[in-house]
């Protein structure tokens, strides 16, 4: 019981990374709020009795639907020990000369802008609670880019520098603020991407997917759980004076090309 009795928001926790790291962190005694887009995923978790995950719909792209969700969450409760900022979007494929502003425009808003207003609706909770954590989920696409994914590579980068600035603001508070960074994770998003890829350049998506997984040097898929365990131990006492850090969970990627 690592986590017992910790409160922790996670977005777009209803799938994929966010709802594999809610049951990791569930597991590990934690009272654990999700929230997300998809109703479906959302009324499957609220009916779920195996594991105690609330989860809450909400449109983290929305300024007003993020306010009201903390409108519920502060009838809860009034402190949080964490909060992980997952939502984010794969984005499109398609060079820099190709791609429309529209797409760079929605991509950022979600990847980027989403983790501003959780971040600064959290920030008043986690003093109140004397301090605490907040783990933003960036991508190794943030620091090797990403060729034919610049929107996607260009947030997640944001994202780091977000990180940075915002440890070096609340360190004096007590709150650590770190971010993962994931490698190539298996799951729906990546299949997408795959796919996507595969379709633009013309080949096969057994061979995009070989070409993926042989980036890092351990030729491995990162499993969704593996970031959740990462929250854990960075929500946990035993990272108390870890923050402002970038960490990477991806079989150690050599490139991105």
């Amino acid at each position: 019981m690592l986590l017992k009795n910790k409160k922790i928001i996670i977005t777009a926790g209803a799938s994929g990374i966010g709802y594999a790291t809610a049951k990791v962190l569930d597991q590990r005694g934690a009272k654990v709020f999700v929230c997300d887009v998809d109703k479906k995923c959302v009324q499957k978790i609220n009916n779920n009795k195996n594991y105690n995950i609330k989860a809450f719909l909400c449109n983290a792209d929305e300024e007003k639907e993020v306010d009201n969700f903390f409108k519920v969450i502060k009838k809860i409760t009034s402190t949080i020990d964490c909060l992980i900022n997952n939502v984010g979007i794969a984005g499109p494929t398609g060079s820099i000369e190709k791609l429309s502003s529209e797409n760079w425009n929605q991509t950022l808003k979600t990847n980027v802008i989403s983790h501003f207003l959780f971040t600064k609706h959290c920030i008043p909770m986690l003093k109140k609670n004397k301090g605490g954590s907040i783990i933003n989920i960036s991508s190794t696409a943030g620091v090797f880019g990403f060729p034919l994914r610049s929107p996607y590579a260009v947030s997640k980068a944001a994202t780091i520098s977000f990180t940075k600035t915002a440890a070096m603001e609340l360190g004096k508070y007590k709150i650590r603020v770190n971010s993962i960074l994931p490698g190539v994770t298996k799951g729906r998003r990546m299949s997408k991407v795959i796919d996507a890829k595969a379709k633009y350049l013309g080949v096969s998506k057994k061979s995009i997917e070989k070409d993926f997984i042989s980036m890092a040097s351990m030729n491995c898929w990162i499993e969704e759980e593996d970031i959740g365990k990462l929250c854990s131990f960075l929500i946990s006492d035993d990272s108390s004076t870890i923050s402002g850090q970038s960490i990477a969970v991806d079989g150690n990627t050599l490139r991105a090309d």
